[in-house]
């Protein structure tokens, strides 16, 4: 990289755990371009994105295009290769803790919101507001 480092950016350590995981650029008989983008960049500004950086065109112009950058997360979304790599490393780290690769129990928490029976506008109420404030 010729850039500043970002909190969010990857360490050589971790990129070399996450690129194996990654789908190869589609050539040949599945058509697609030569991938000329660095996928580290990319993940390292999904992951700025990811981290509060207030939307997508806010991206900064050190990193990726902003719109190359979502379209990667999107269809990293859709195809399941988000997945696959929270899987991947967290069985990794699991067995690093030498613990079962796969958990064996969940915790599932629920909160009920009492409302009406009938719903409508019986279950929502308007905001109040200071008449101070407002001015009159």
């Amino acid at each position: 990289m010729t850039r500043p480092a970002y909190p969010s950016d990857l360490t050589e350590a971790q990129w070399q755990l996450v690129a194996p995981l990654l789908p190869a650029a589609k050539s040949g008989q599945q058509g697609g371009r030569p991938r000329t983008v660095n996928l580290r960049e990319v993940l390292n500004a999904i992951f700025y994105f990811l981290k509060g950086c207030g939307g997508w065109r806010y991206l900064p112009h050190d990193l990726p295009p902003w719109g190359t950058v979502h379209d990667y997360y999107r269809n990293w979304r859709r195809d399941g290769t988000w997945q696959q790599l929270h899987d991947t490393l967290r069985e990794q780290v699991r067995d690093a803790a030498e613990r079962e690769v796969s958990p064996s129990a969940a915790v599932m928490d629920s909160q009920s919101v009492p409302t009406s029976k009938k719903g409508g506008p019986e279950v929502t109420t308007q905001a109040r507001t200071s008449k101070v404030a407002s001015g009159i």
